[in-house]
């Protein structure tokens, strides 16, 4: 696979002098198995895997504290043996587990202890937002903390991953403390777009994940393989195209489990130029309308909750929207499954036609006629 490697091309990412390759390895999905009835990473063909991405041009690997089980770390770090100066390495920080100051250290050596490395090129403060700069960060001092443990060497630059509303993240980029930024982008969710944008215009690296958008355009959709009629291109490949085109975007970071998926998306980003800009005027265009589509059936504003049958409606009606909008039949269902399994979370089915919803829905969505219709397309009966 090292044919790739002259392939794979490489960006600045911001202003930390590193040069990353367009597509990056995330260390969440290696390859499971079950033993002695817990999940554990099935080590040799984990690291066999992040190999080939390597050989195959790809730089940059991605972990976290609690990834696969909290086993990511290790095996990333047995996976980086011998190829250290070759890598850009990333790991984050629970932040959720910081209660005093100390515990930023604590972690961090304890994260290095697991990569068996001397220092990680870019540390995370993992999925913060708005509360936690608050809360933990600022409360505890963590800048600081940060700010000496590169002094010490043991982090070369400090970043952040994040899942919060759009305009959270310019307070969390304003405090001038970090070097990139990690957050969601994809065909399907283009909300971070404009604060990417100003990342990179303050000098950040910006890496975005979920490029196939949780895996829910990995699946054949109508709609979305139209948008290209022209050319014969699967969805993933596509999704991805899409966000590599984006000039904002340094890094597209992909959770992979097997070769096939690296060689797929290796081929991908390897071109140059992904998608041409009146390809992506077209997309942009059609995807806006889509939304606009999806809004008229439920804008997600909430304000039909709480249902007093625990139903969740928006989720509900976010899973069809991705059936009737978006044509993707198996990731509908997929998500839809999902919603039975959260604390309070029941799906249409649990619908006892009350309608007290529909007295408080702002845009008067006929929501009891809905849910059936989500019922019957979605299989909510059968799960």
């Amino acid at each position: 696979m090292a044919h790739h490697l002259l392939n794979m091309h490489h960006r600045p990412l911001g202003k930390t002098g590193l040069q990353i390759s367009a597509l990056g390895f995330g260390a969440m999905r290696l390859p499971m198995q079950r033993r002695g009835g817990a999940e554990h990473v099935r080590v040799r063909e984990a690291v066999r895997l992040m190999r080939h991405a390597y050989a195959s041009g790809i730089n940059y690997v991605d972990t976290a504290y609690g990834y696969c089980a909290g086993e990511s770390e290790a095996v990333v770090g047995k996976a980086v043996r011998g190829l250290r100066d070759q890598l850009i390495v990333s790991t984050k920080l629970p932040v959720w587990q910081v209660k005093k100051r100390a515990d930023f250290m604590r972690l961090l050596e304890e994260q290095l202890r697991r990569l068996a490395l001397a220092h990680v090129d870019i540390y995370y403060l993992h999925g913060i937002g708005a509360a936690s700069l608050h809360n933990t960060i600022l409360k505890h001092h963590l800048l600081d903390e940060a700010e000496k443990a590169r002094r010490k060497g043991l982090i070369r630059f400090l970043s952040f991953s994040f899942h919060d509303k759009p305009e959270a993240m310019k307070e969390i980029i304003d405090t001038g403390a970090f070097a990139s930024v990690l957050c969601q982008y994809n065909l399907l969710d283009r909300a971070n777009e404009a604060m990417m944008a100003y990342a990179k215009a303050q000098g950040l690296g910006v890496i975005v994940m979920g490029p196939v958008g949780g895996g829910r355009l990995g699946h054949p959709g109508a709609v979305i393989r139209d948008l290209l009629p022209k050319q014969a291109v699967s969805s993933p490949e596509l999704a991805l195209r899409f966000v590599l085109s984006n000039p904002n975007v340094d890094c597209a970071l992909s959770g992979m489990s097997a070769v096939a998926q690296v060689d797929e998306n290796v081929c991908v980003a390897a071109q140059r130029a992904p998608l041409s800009a009146r390809e992506q005027n077209h997309i942009r265009r059609v995807m806006d309308k889509l939304q606009h589509m999806a809004r008229l059936y439920c804008t997600g504003c909430g304000y039909c909750l709480p249902c007093p049958h625990e139903v969740r409606i928006p989720e509900c009606f976010e899973a069809m929207n991705l059936y009737r909008v978006y044509g993707l039949l198996a990731a509908a269902q997929a998500r839809y499954t999902t919603i039975g399994n959260w604390p309070k979370g029941r799906r249409a089915d649990a619908c006892t036609q009350c309608g007290s919803c529909e007295a408080k829905c702002p845009q008067h969505i006929q929501i009891r006629a809905q849910l059936a219709e989500v019922r019957r397309a979605l299989g909510g009966e059968n799960q």
